[in-house]
C-alpha cells in the first residue's frame, strides 16, 4: 500500500507514470490524499455522473455521485482538467461554479450562466487504487432567431403555383422545419449551412399550387428544436379567383304561364368582385321590352315567342363565368286540370279500417247463424207428422192449395 500512493510508483508496475492529476495537486492535497490511501482499507466502488444539456444562459448540474464510498475523495476538473472542486473546496477562481451538496456519496456543483465556451467533457474523479474517473458531457444549445418566411408572390391567382421560403438562423444544433397549409402538412425541401462561428442555418422550400378554396388559408412554418418550443412562423394567402354564377328565380315559384312575369336574379362572387354582369339570351337576343337592372332581369307579360336559354355572364381581372336558365312558357290554364295529390298514408288507412270493420261484421254474423241453426218447416209441411202418405199430407194440410195468399213465404 506504501508503494502504490508514492510519485512515481502509483499503480502494479514500478515504471508507471504518476497520474496526471498528481502533478497538478497542490501539496497540501497531496498529502490528504497519501494519509487516506495509506491507512483506508481498499473497497469495491462505483463512481457515475450523467451528459447534461443546458440552453446558452441557464444553469446546468453536473452530479458526481459514488455507491459503497470508503472516505476516498471526490473532485471535479473541467475540460481543461483543471480542478474546479477538491471535496467542497474550489481552487477555481470562477464564480459561476457554486457547490450544491456535498456529502461521502456525491459532489453536486452547478454552473450558472452557461455560454458556448463552457461546453466539453467534465471529469468527476475519485482518489482510489487505481483513481477512478467519469465523464460527464455538456451539451449547450443555442436556440435559433425568430423564423422569417418570404413569399415570392404576395397576391396569387387561382390554378398559379407559388413558393415560400422559412429561414431560421444560428441554432445549435441544426434545427428542423415543417410546413402547414391548414391543417394539412406540406413537404418542403431543407438546405443546413455552417457558419463560421460553429452554428447552423436551415432554411426549407415549399413550392405548391393554390386554388380558390385556399383564400384566407394560414400557411405556417414550423421550427423544431431541442432548445424551444412551438417557434413558428405564419403567412396568410391572398387567392383571387373568377365569378362563381348563380341564376336565382324570384318570380313565379311554380309554372311560368303565359301572360305571367318572370323576375331573375343574378348572383356572382369572387375575388375581386365581379364589376360586371350582363344578360344574353343564347343564339338570340333579349325581348325588347325585358327590363335589366344590375343583375336582376324582369320580363313582363310572357308568350311561348320568349322560350329559350338566358345566361347570365360575369367577369373580374381573373376570369369569366356564368350561369343559364331555360325558360318555357306553358299555356295559361296549364297546370290546372291536374288532379290533386292524395296522399297515399292516408288511403292506406281509410283501406285498412274498411277491412277491419268488414271482418268484425263477418265474425259477428257467423256467431249469429251458429247460435239459431235448427230445422226449417214450409207452411204446406203443417201436419204432415200424421199423414200415413204423402197425397194424406196433402190433403191434411190446414187449408189446402184453396188460399194460395197463405201459401206464400218469404226467406231473407
Amino acid at each position: 500500500r506504501a508503494k502504490a500512493v508514492l510519485p512515481g510508483r502509483m499503480g502494479t508496475s514500478s515504471e508507471s507514470p504518476p497520474p496526471l492529476f498528481l502533478m497538478h495537486m497542490p501539496i497540501h492535497y497531496f498529502l490528504i490524499y497519501v494519509s487516506l490511501s495509506l491507512f483506508c482499507p481498499v473497497v469495491s466502488q462505483n463512481l457515475v455522473t450523467d451528459n447534461v444539456s443546458v440552453v446558452e444562459g441557464e444553469m446546468a448540474i453536473i452530479s458526481c455521485r459514488v455507491k459503497n464510498n470508503d472516505d476516498s475523495v471526490i473532485q471535479l476538473l473541467n475540460p481543461n482538467r483543471q480542478t474546479i472542486y477538491f471535496r467542497d473546496v474550489r481552487p477555481l477562481k470562477d464564480a459561476r461554479f457554486q457547490l450544491v451538496n456535498f456529502s461521502d456519496n456525491e459532489l453536486r456543483v452547478s454552473l450558472s450562466n452557461v455560454s458556448l465556451s463552457d461546453e466539453g467533457r467534465y471529469v468527476c474523479q475519485l482518489y482510489t487504487d487505481p483513481p477512478q474517473e467519469a465523464y460527464a458531457d455538456i451539451t449547450v444549445l443555442i436556440p435559433p432567431g425568430n423564423p422569417i418566411i418570404e413569399a415570392r408572390d404576395e397576391v396569387l391567382s387561382e390554378g398559379n403555383e407559388t413558393e415560400m421560403t422559412c429561414t431560421a438562423m444560428s441554432s445549435k444544433p441544426a434545427a428542423t422545419i415543417r410546413w402547414m397549409k391548414g391543417d394539412k402538412e406540406l413537404p418542403g425541401k431543407p438546405k443546413v449551412e455552417l457558419t463560421y462561428d460553429k452554428m447552423y442555418t436551415v432554411s426549407s422550400r415549399l413550392t405548391f399550387t393554390v386554388n380558390k378554396e385556399d383564400d384566407g388559408v394560414p400557411v405556417v412554418c414550423i421550427v423544431d428544436h431541442p432548445a424551444v418550443k412551438d417557434f413558428q412562423a405564419q403567412k396568410y394567402l391572398e387567392v383571387q379567383y373568377k365569378p362563381e354564377v348563380k341564376i336565382v328565380v324570384e318570380f313565379p315559384q311554380g309554372l311560368t304561364r303565359e301572360g305571367e312575369n318572370l323576375e331573375l336574379t343574378c348572383q356572382a362572387k369572387g375575388k375581386p368582385q365581379p364589376q360586371r354582369v350582363n344578360w344574353v339570351k343564347v343564339d338570340d337576343d333579349v325581348p325588347s321590352h325585358a327590363v335589366i337592372t344590375g343583375g336582376d332581369l324582369y320580363i313582363e307579360n310572357l308568350n311561348k315567342s320568349y322560350n329559350g336559354t338566358y345566361r347570365c355572364v360575369a367577369s373580374n381581372a381573373v376570369g369569366e363565368s356564368y350561369d343559364d336558365y331555360i325558360l318555357y312558357v306553358y299555356d295559361s290554364r296549364a297546370g290546372e286540370g291536374t288532379p290533386r295529390t292524395v296522399d297515399h298514408a292516408v288511403i292506406g288507412g281509410v283501406v285498412a279500417v274498411v277491412v277491419f270493420a268488414m271482418l268484425c261484421l263477418l265474425i259477428v254474423l257467423g256467431r249469429y247463424f251458429a247460435r239459431h241453426k235448427g230445422t226449417y218447416f214450409t207452411h204446406e209441411a203443417k201436419g204432415a207428422d200424421d199423414a200415413a202418405d204423402a197425397d194424406t199430407a196433402i190433403i191434411n194440410a190446414e187449408g189446402g192449395h184453396t188460399n194460395s195468399d197463405e201459401k206464400k213465404e218469404y226467406y231473407i
